[in-house]
């Protein structure tokens, strides 16, 4: 790999899928082009794209040469375009992931002040609570809430989260206010049966942890509507603390059996470990960081 531009036309025909189209993406001649190719081969030593006369694929060594390539390529782009210009705006698409609530409630206001500040950036905002794959989806980052599972991801811890107990004070007047959490199973449970531990709430007593069995009379599938449903006095819920946060703020709702909550879950942001992030993704992940008000230990009491 002795120059830059051999790279470049490399990559615009794996893109463009052949030579002659390659060429005129670049502005470059179509002899030029074929030139580049054949002295990138040289270099490395292997067949890279294969040619018909009018199509250009990449072999097997070039597909793996490209995916490991491209992420390089963008960052020497990007890193020539901040040392030519330092206040140059960063610009482009930058592609987030995040849970649904998540990112209603806090990723939404973030990336307003983001997106005010960089006039010439575009977002793409896509909200699921499935743990996708950010190579699938062309996510440059996303948003993973609790222990991460291993994988090639990078990334960087922003805080911590508590699961709660809550209910009304209207609920807590008619039926009492549980004390311990085995109290709960005298007790109506609002939850989804879609939740993993829906019918078994977990919590922690001593150090140790505790399993206690839990019922209702309703289910649902939605967690606003379950919010909702605890809200007016309908019985106990167990979610996230951020996900009702306004409704504790507000006195709606009240959280109990705080002592015997499990450890908060980490919350990270992530992206794919390939490659370094671009310059806009790097400024996206420190505005992030300081703007994402939080748990930070496990010493806090709320989430801000």
């Amino acid at each position: 790999m002795d120059r830059f531009d051999d790279v470049e036309a490399f990559l615009a025909i794996v893109e463009r899928g052949n030579l002659s189209a390659a060429a005129r993406h670049l502005g470059r001649s179509l002899q030029a082009v074929s030139r580049s190719l054949a002295t990138l081969e040289r270099s490395v030593g292997v067949e890279l794209v294969r040619r018909t006369t009018h199509k250009a694929q990449p072999t097997e060594a070039g597909h793996d040469f490209y995916r490991r390539v491209k992420p390089a390529f963008l960052e020497i782009v990007e890193a020539r375009i901040e040392a030519g210009n330092r206040s140059a705006e960063p610009s482009g698409l930058l592609k987030v992931g995040a849970p649904e609530l998540f990112g209603h409630r806090y990723l939404v206001p973030i990336l307003a002040r983001f997106m005010e500040m960089h006039p010439r950036l575009e977002i793409e905002l896509n909200l699921s609570n499935r743990f996708v794959d950010l190579a699938e989806e062309g996510l440059d980052l996303a948003i993973r809430i609790g222990e991460l599972p291993d994988s090639d991801l990078k990334a960087r811890r922003l805080g911590i989260m508590r699961r709660v107990v809550f209910g009304a004070p209207s609920y807590f007047e008619k039926r009492g206010r549980p004390s311990h959490p085995r109290d709960l199973a005298e007790h109506h449970c609002v939850f989804r049966n879609t939740d993993r531990d829906a019918g078994a709430w977990q919590f922690q007593e001593g150090g140790r942890p505790l399993t206690v069995k839990v019922g209702g009379r309703l289910h649902l599938d939605n967690a606003a509507a379950s919010h909702a449903a605890i809200a007016i006095g309908l019985g106990i819920g167990r979610v996230p603390l951020w996900q009702i946060q306004d409704l504790v703020d507000s006195g709606t709702v009240e959280v109990i059996l705080e002592e015997f909550e499990q450890p908060a879950v980490p919350v990270h942001i992530v992206w794919p470990a390939a490659r370094l992030p671009l310059a806009k993704t790097r400024l996206f992940i420190d505005f992030l960081a300081a703007n994402l008000h939080i748990q930070r230990r496990e010493r806090d009491c709320i989430v801000a």
